[in-house]
C-alpha cells in the first residue's frame, strides 16, 4: 500500500536507486561534479557496513582502479588489494592432471598489469564512508521505491518511509530484476542457468604467489582468486544446481574435503601428492554462501526519466569476474554524458541525452554478456568432441602472443572508447 505524502516532494538533480556498489559509486561521481543526489537503499547502512555482509571478492580491472582513483578511493583501497601476478586457465579433468591449459602473464600486456583482487568488505566500507562524507548526497536507507510517477518534468518516487523524491532523472542501480526499470516499462530477457555459484574464503598452507586460477568442469567454471598475505584466497565455484545443493548440505569438514579434491583435479596433481597446485592443505576461512546464476539483459537502458546501470542493465555470468567492472564502466560513461548535459543546460532526463549513454555502453555490455554465455555453454559440458575443440582452442591461444595480449587488453577494461574516469580523472 502506498503511504500518504506527509510533506512536499524533496527536490534533487538525480535520484539513484540501489545501494550495492555501482549505485554509491555513481552517486559519488555525480556529487563530486556538483549535482545534488539522493541515494535510495532498501537496506540499512549498518547492514551494508557489516564485514560479514558479503563474502565475495572482486577482480578490479586496471580501468576500474582508475575509476576508483577518480573518486579518491583507490589510494586507500590498493594496499588492501592483491595484485594479479599471473593468470592460469585450465580444463579440469577429474581424477587426473588438468587438461589443456592457458597462461596469461600480465607483465606482457600493454599496461604491464591487468588488475587486483579486492574483498567486498573493504570496497563497500570505502564507498559508504565516502557517501557519508559527501555533502551533495542524501542517503535514504532503509527505503524502497513503492511507486514511480514518470510523467511530466520530473520523476516522482514514493518511498516506503513516506518521502517523495522529485528529480529530472532516476537511475536504476537496483539489481538484476530492477524494480525501477519495471516501473518504467522496461522489459527484460532472463536466461536461468542450471547452475549455482558457491562462494567462500579459504586459507591454505602454500603461498598462492598472486596467481589467479580458473578451471572449467562440466558443472561450470571453478576459480580460486588470491587475496593479500599469500595464504588466503577467494573461491568462486559454479556447479549444477542439484550438485550445489548437495554440497551446501555437507558439514564444513565434508565440504572442505570436496573442495580440496576439486582444487587438486582442477589445478594440479591429485590429493595423493599432498598438493593442490602448490596450495597444500586448505581450510575454510569464513561462511559458505550460494546464489543461483542467470543471464539478465534489459531490453533498453532508457525509459521515461529513467536510465539503468550495472546489473539492472546487464547481469552476466561470473565466469570472468567482470560484472563489477562492467558496472563501473557504466558509471564512468553515464557520469560523462550527464556532466556534459548539465554544463550545456539540458534536461537530465531528456531521452536524446540518455540515448547517448545507451549507444556508448549497450553494445559492449551485450557483446560481453553473450560471449560469457557462449563460453559457459562451450566449457560446461562433457561432450568428447567439445572437449577436444576446447583443448585445441586453448592451446592455440596459449601459443599466439598477439591473441593473449588481446585478451589481457580486454581484461584491463581499457579497450574501446574510454571515458575520463577510466583515465583516472573526473570529466
Amino acid at each position: 500500500m502506498t503511504p500518504p505524502e506527509t510533506e512536499p516532494p524533496s527536490q534533487t538533480d538525480i535520484a539513484v536507486v540501489g545501494g550495492g556498489l555501482v549505485g554509491p559509486a555513481l552517486a559519488l561521481a555525480l556529487a563530486r561534479l556538483g549535482l545534488r543526489v539522493v541515494l535510495v537503499d532498501r537496506l540499512a547502512e549498518p547492514v551494508r557496513r557489516d564485514p560479514a555482509f558479503d563474502g565475495r571478492a572482486y577482480a578490479v580491472a586496471l580501468g576500474s582502479s582508475r575509476v576508483l582513483a577518480a573518486l579518491g578511493l583507490w589510494s586507500e583501497l590498493e594496499p588492501l588489494a592483491q595484485p594479479i601476478a599471473d593468470i592460469r586457465v585450465s580444463e579440469g579433468q577429474p581424477g587426473a592432471y588438468p587438461g589443456a591449459a592457458l597462461h596469461f602473464d600480465p607483465r606482457a600486456s600493454d599496461e604491464g598489469r591487468v588488475g587486483w583482487i579486492l574483498e567486498d568488505r573493504f570496497l563497500r566500507r570505502a564507498l559508504l564512508e565516502a557517501v557519508a562524507a559527501e555533502e551533495g548526497i542524501t542517503h535514504r536507507a532503509p527505503a524502497e521505491v513503492l511507486a514511480a510517477d514518470l510523467e511530466g518534468p520530473a520523476a516522482r518516487l514514493t518511498l516506503s518511509d513516506g518521502q517523495v523524491i522529485a528529480a529530472p532523472l532516476a537511475v536504476g542501480a537496483d539489481g538484476r530484476r530492477s524494480p525501477l526499470g519495471a516501473m518504467a516499462g522496461i522489459g527484460r530477457q532472463v536466461l536461468r542457468y542450471d547452475q549455482v555459484g558457491l562462494v567462500a574464503s579459504i586459507e591454505h598452507e602454500g603461498d598462492h604467489g598472486g596467481v589467479a586460477r580458473q578451471s572449467f568442469f562440466p558443472g561450470g567454471p571453478f576459480a580460486v582468486l588470491p587475496l593479500p598475505g599469500g595464504h588466503r584466497s577467494s573461491l568462486v565455484w559454479s556447479e549444477r544446481t542439484r550438485a550445489a545443493e548437495g554440497l551446501m548440505r555437507l558439514d564444513d569438514a565434508a565440504y572442505t574435503k570436496a573442495l580440496q579434491a576439486r582444487i587438486g583435479t582442477g589445478f594440479g596433481p591429485g590429493l595423493s601428492s599432498g598438493l593442490s597446485s602448490g596450495l597444500g592443505k586448505i581450510t575454510l576461512a569464513g561462511p559458505r554462501r550460494s546464489h543461483p546464476l542467470d543471464l539478465s539483459l534489459a531490453d533498453s537502458y532508457v525509459g521515461p526519466r529513467v536510465v539503468l546501470v550495472g546489473d539492472a542493465a546487464h547481469g552476466v555470468h561470473p565466469i570472468a569476474g567482470q560484472g563489477f567492472n562492467l558496472g563501473l564502466r557504466d558509471v564512468a560513461a553515464l557520469t560523462e554524458v550527464l556532466t556534459e548535459g548539465a554544463r550545456a543546460g539540458r534536461d537530465l532526463g531528456e531521452p536524446a541525452l540518455l540515448q547517448d549513454y545507451e549507444r556508448w555502453r549497450r553494445f559492449d555490455n551485450v557483446s560481453f554478456a553473450l560471449g560469457m554465455d557462449a563460453l559457459n555453454r562451450l566449457f560446461s559440458n562433457a561432450n568428447p568432441l567439445a572437449r577436444a575443440l576446447r583443448g585445441l582452442g586453448l592451446g592455440l591461444v596459449d601459443r599466439c602472443p598477439p591473441a593473449t595480449r588481446f585478451f589481457m587488453r580486454e581484461a584491463t577494461g581499457m579497450s574501446g572508447q574510454t571515458p575520463a574516469m577510466m583515465r583516472g580523472e573526473l570529466p
